[in-house]
């Protein structure tokens, strides 16, 4: 029994060790390996896609143009090399709808107001257009094949980096929240249309402005789900 035992084991040890190295190599080959045609030519081919579901709700977009430099130094500082890229740029913002819940929204009986306390709006990752480039000056007594490559993938780097930095200032995250502001309350308009209350007001507010003081402005009262349960209540009591 033992030595049965021991030969599962053995077993399952082996196949985890070849599916781990099936893995590696299928990312290897995803990474890596040139797609060629039959003359031996590299192709242009989708390599690998994956779709998945998202509850995020776009609210808006930030896009422009963006100029990033870059420089290079090789041949103990002999080869001195930079390069200048304009290219356009675009960065979503997006809010995380499904992390509301019925804690998030409160009632204001009096104001008809349905207050929606939403996540915070959060920025994509920066998408930079660089199949759409306006201008690529690069300059240097001897730029090498590898330096150009490294002055590229550097330009490229430092666009995400400024991108993603102006997308998360204080100014356009303000602008994104005021977007987010009025797509949450649309997308709230619906439901209340259809439970009888198109007269309410929709008020939006976000992590920041729930915060000490702030907090206080905000006619927070009943619960949503609680107003709900007391609609059903006297519509079964026939009032």
């Amino acid at each position: 029994m033992k030595r049965h035992g021991l030969a599962i084991a053995v077993a399952l040890l082996i196949l985890a060790v070849g599916a781990a190295m099936l893995v590696g190599w299928q990312r290897y080959n995803r990474d890596y390996v040139v797609a060629v045609e039959e003359d031996g030519s590299a192709v242009t081919k989708v390599i690998a896609e994956r779709i998945a579901g998202t509850s995020s709700l776009k609210v808006s977009e930030l896009s422009g143009t963006i100029q990033s430099t870059a420089q290079d130094v090789r041949g103990f500082g002999l080869l001195k090399s930079d390069q200048v890229v304009k290219m356009p740029f675009s960065v979503d913002y997006f809010v995380e709808v499904g992390a509301l819940g019925p804690d998030d929204l409160e009632w204001n009986a009096q104001t008809r107001t349905l207050i929606v306390n939403a996540p915070d709006v959060k920025p994509g990752k920066p998408n930079i257009d660089e199949s759409r480039r306006t201008l690529v000056r690069t300059n240097g007594l001897f730029v090498t094949r590898q330096a150009g490559e490294e002055l590229s993938r550097r330009t490229s780097a430092h666009a995400q980096a400024r991108v993603g930095a102006s997308a998360r200032s204080p100014e356009r995250m303000a602008q994104a929240r005021e977007y987010g502001r009025a797509a949450l309350s649309k997308l709230m308009r619906a439901p209340l249309d259809a439970m009888g209350y198109g007269d309410a007001r929709v008020l939006v507010t976000f992590p920041l402005e729930r915060e000490g003081a702030n907090r206080e402005r905000w006619d927070v009262t009943t619960p949503i789900n609680q107003v709900l349960d007391e609609r059903d209540k006297r519509q079964k009591n026939g009032n």
